[in-house]
């Protein structure tokens, strides 16, 4: 009986302690830009991506107003490019068909999406400064070229997984292409000339064998 209860005060404060560790992680995620972020930030997102990624946005003064999402294609050994395909779509309607237990499938694809659009909000923030007085915008940061690569490789390698068929199962080649759509701001929602914006971005070929 007293090693039963000591098990259980072990368990317990070894449970107290991860959560503890995982909540101070999610927290430090959030944090502004500084040299500590900088140089703990790829453990970070290593430990939080694709599941556990945080975004306060919903009650931020600028809450999440975008449609994001990935279309894929690939080419085949002889050469031929297929159609595109939507990646994003039937995971999102899945999660919306299914509002108490929604899948997070979903987020697999937008939480990367996020990466490729947006970084850190500080240096976004400086850049569209830069971009409204006609400077030349900051370069992207070792870390961020970083996380760009990964993130395209793990887009592509995701698209592959959605399209078993695709060159009859034997693609040579994937290209994901992204689009963040923004829709009118909530001021001119009744506004029937308010329309949303969409940007794409097509990333380069990757080859599949290197995925």
């Amino acid at each position: 009986m007293k090693d039963h209860a000591i098990t259980r005060r072990v368990a317990l404060i070894v449970g107290a302690a991860l959560l503890g560790l995982h909540f101070c992680v999610a927290s430090f995620s959030q944090m502004p830009l500084t040299p500590v972020k900088l140089r703990f930030l790829s453990f970070v997102n290593n430990y939080l991506q694709p599941y556990q990624t945080q975004n306060w946005r919903l009650f931020a003064p600028n809450p999440l107003s975008e449609n994001r999402g990935i279309l894929a294609r690939g080419r085949c050994a002889n050469g031929k490019t297929t159609e595109f395909y939507d990646v994003t779509s039937r995971y999102i309607e899945a999660a919306q068909n299914s509002r108490f237990f929604p899948s997070r499938m979903s987020r697999l694809v937008t939480g990367n999406v996020l990466q490729l659009s947006g970084g850190d909000p500080v240096l976004d923030e400086l850049r569209e400064q830069q971009k409204t007085l006609h400077k030349r915008p900051l370069p992207e940061t070792p870390l961020e070229k970083k996380n760009r690569k990964e993130t395209v490789t793990f887009l592509s390698r995701y698209s592959l997984t959605q399209m078993p068929q695709m060159c009859g199962g034997r693609p040579d080649e994937v290209q994901v292409r992204v689009y963040v759509e923004k829709m009118p701001p909530w001021s001119k929602r009744n506004d029937p000339k308010a329309r949303s914006e969409t940007k794409i971005q097509d990333m380069d070929w990757v080859k599949v064998g290197a995925l």
